[in-house]
């Protein structure tokens, strides 16, 4: 991982922004994972793969879309806001969509340094 995940939410959020969207939320999500297989005693095989994933929701007016990708990379960036407001503007409008009050989003986490969630209602 060479980005930071707060710098990755950053720029979905300010992507989004400069793109219409009315309000977004983004999460970045760093995760590790090791298999071992242990025969009669033995070794016989071990694994270890490591991964990002990232998502993005738009809100414009009472429409929203979701977008996610384990491509980090700038332009997939570009892409998933484009994809997002696209997708967002025909969706059906929604009553109760937007993001929820500060007052109610949790303050920790067990996991609070590999998943970090920002909110922007610009």
């Amino acid at each position: 991982m060479t980005q930071p995940l707060s710098d990755l939410t950053a720029q979905l959020l300010d992507l989004a922004r400069k793109a219409g969207a009315d309000q977004a939320d983004a999460i970045a999500v760093e995760g590790t994972s090791v298999s071992i297989d242990v025969r009669a005693g033995a070794l016989e095989q071990a694994e270890r793969s490591e991964g990002v994933d990232i998502g993005l929701r738009v809100l414009i007016g009472q429409r929203q879309a979701n977008v996610s990708s384990s491509d980090t990379k700038p332009d997939t960036l570009r892409q998933m806001v484009e994809r997002a407001i696209a997708m967002a503007k025909e969706a059906p409008e929604d009553p109760y969509a937007g993001l929820a009050d500060v007052a109610q989003l949790a303050k920790s986490t067990d996991n609070s340094e590999k998943l970090l969630t920002k909110l922007s209602g610009f």
